[in-house]
């Protein structure tokens, strides 16, 4: 008699020391070396300022960045990075303030991984010989997506969101498979943390992943009964609402414009810094997020029941909904970044590590697929030198020698070489997909520790050293009353390591205009411009600027006092008199200053 096997059942003991396994494969991926670069320019420098200033002035409302407010997130990621930045002799263990502002998103990528690889090993689904192997499949192929590799040890809010989107989403499914044993409340609570980090997406995102789950079941009326939507949103307010409102209050119009007007509705309906993609941007971007185990996630999107299987089997239904909500709506978004991506990388994991249960012919073809994408990531290192001498970047002019000479591609190389061969072994001897996944898995964990992140590490040597050493020698040069500023490539990672007000601008001769009018006008926090003249006036000003600015004619002839250059950048004392004759001569040719209309997100 044939049917549909049954799945393992797994013991306490076991389940502890699988979590336990995860837990430390977590750690190491996300937690090795994680304060061994500075943070990296553009955007996280902005979070951690905004965290460490929390820390500092003790003012945990409001996020401030460079003496401005910054309302595009709400305050939980500032929160725990702040509590990061007050503890004490931070200075001993943290000399580059990367890691207090990068561990929320490490911490949050290792919840995930437990929570995902507990789920699978409390409801083993059917056809599952394997689950422990299936669990920690699960946990890895999350760990190791290329977007959660680089995400999981950023200093911004994605990570945050993704861990705790993603932990509600499976606390709702858990619920919904066993309601005698789990509670209906705990997802409702994460859910109103995660609302706390980036905003009402996540409410749009787990309501249009319960409605897609309930349409493809047919079944509307037990997942309402079970989660209990409506209180559960009340928990959600309750726990969220309170800091839009006191925001609200205290700042007025100027962050309901900014987070609610810009950051949400017009990021969703229109195009913003830019960022303009096709409709299709989300296809490539799943395809290279899932590498390369790619094949196996379409394998698993492709076999979803679409009948109404079981509650307790129901997981590959609920993370291919998950899956299409984060699908759907961020493609509907006029605005796309590949960071939208990242809440959909849990449910991706769940697909591949499902699509390893059944073995037939389409699993070994997809197994296959996956194998021969690594052998080809392991050639394309092993070419190195052909392509590694085609990359430019301004900032990193010696990136391409320095990496060959560095042996790090050749160790890429290797350990994707051994993945190939060891699973490629695997499926020749027709062992299970899950044994075979690990033989890969583990390699590529292997990859990041000792290539990866050395990578990282030398491009920070190469990038953010540059910028750190201009930061000290301003701290030294500076005098009482002199204004700081950075004009051509702008780093916001200065005023981190400085902690002083930057003023920023750009290349152009408006951006000198600029300058010198925020120089005598401009008004923030920690900084107020003077005109020269008065008593308050200093007549000089400290200018970080590029190489290829500082050529540009309208920047040449200050007679600069150069103090310093540190890679691309050097570090001017400019006197300010020269600085408003040469914006003067540039408004008689009709270049007016233009900062008073900046953008939201201007540093």
């Amino acid at each position: 008699m044939h049917g549909r096997a049954l799945p393992v059942t797994v013991c306490c003991r076991q389940r502890r020391q699988v979590l336990a396994l995860v837990l430390a494969l977590g750690v190491l991926i996300t937690l090795w070396g994680l304060g061994a670069t500075g943070v990296m320019d553009e955007t996280p420098p902005l979070f951690a300022a905004a965290g460490r200033a929390m820390a500092e002035t003790g003012d945990w409302l409001t996020p401030r960045v460079n003496g401005l407010p910054r309302y595009d997130k709400p305050p939980l990621v500032y929160w725990l990075m702040g509590l990061g930045y007050s503890l004490p002799m931070r200075d001993v263990w943290d000399p580059l303030g990367s890691w207090a502002a990068r561990l929320p998103s490490a911490l949050a990528s290792i919840a995930l991984m437990v929570t995902l690889a507990d789920t699978l090993l409390r409801w083993p689904q059917p056809d599952d010989e394997r689950p422990r192997a299936t669990a920690v499949i699960s946990a890895l192929a999350f760990g190791l997506s290329p977007l959660v590799l680089v995400w999981s040890r950023t200093a911004v809010s994605d990570s945050l969101l993704c861990g705790l989107l993603g932990i509600s989403l499976l606390l709702q499914w858990r619920r919904f498979a066993d309601p005698s044993h789990e509670s209906w409340w705990p997802a409702w609570i994460v859910l109103g943390f995660a609302v706390l980090v980036k905003g009402p997406v996540a409410v749009v995102l787990s309501g249009l992943a319960l409605l897609l789950f309930s349409a493809l079941r047919r079944d509307l009326q037990t997942p309402w009964r079970r989660l209990r939507p409506l209180p559960g949103l009340l928990i959600t307010a309750l726990i969220s609402l309170p800091w839009y409102a006191l925001e609200l209050w205290v700042e007025g119009q100027a962050f309901w414009d900014s987070f609610f007007g810009y950051h949400n509705l017009q990021r969703f309906t229109s195009v913003v810094n830019d960022h303009l993609q096709p409709w299709w941007f989300f296809g490539p971007v799943m395809v290279v997020a899932a590498l390369p185990l790619t094949p196996l996630l379409l394998l698993g999107l492709a076999r979803v029941p679409r009948w109404r299987v079981p509650s307790e089997h129901s997981l590959q239904q609920f993370a291919s909904c998950w899956l299409v909500a984060v699908l759907l709506l961020f493609t509907a978004a006029a605005t796309k970044l590949p960071s939208y991506w990242l809440p959909a990388t849990p449910a991706a994991a769940l697909l591949i590590a499902l699509a390893t249960t059944r073995r037939d012919r389409l699993q070994r073809w997809a197994w296959g697929a996956s194998i021969g994408l690594v052998a080809c990531l392991a050639v394309i290192f092993w070419l190195s030198p052909v392509w590694v001498v085609w990359i430019r970047d301004p900032e990193m002019p010696s990136l391409a020698s320095d990496l060959l000479g560095s042996g790090l591609v050749w160790r890429a190389a290797f350990w994707f070489s051994v993945a190939a061969m060891l699973s490629a072994v695997v499926l020749i001897q027709r062992k299970s997909a899950a044994i075979g996944l690990l033989s890969m898995q583990i390699p590529l964990l292997l990859f990041h520790v000792s290539a990866l992140i050395p990578i990282a590490e030398l491009a920070d040597q190469l990038r953010q050293v540059p910028v750190r050493q201009v930061a000290d020698l301003m701290k030294t040069q500076h005098r009482p009353g002199e204004p700081l500023a950075m004009v051509g490539a702008m780093k916001p990672s200065l005023h981190f390591y400085t902690g002083q007000v930057i003023v920023f601008e750009g290349r152009s001769d408006g951006a000198l205009v600029n300058l010198a009018d925020r120089l005598a006008n401009e008004q923030r926090r920690g900084w107020v411009g003077h005109p020269l003249g008065t008593k308050e006036a200093s007549d000089t000003v400290l200018i970080a600027i590029d190489r290829g600015t500082s050529s540009q004619d309208h920047w040449l002839g200050l007679s600069p006092i150069d103090l310093g250059r540190f890679g691309i950048y050097n570090l001017w004392r400019v006197d300010r008199k020269r600085l408003e004759q040469r914006a003067d001569a540039l408004k008689v040719n009709g270049v007016d200053p233009d900062w008073r209309q900046p953008r939201p997100e201007r540093f």
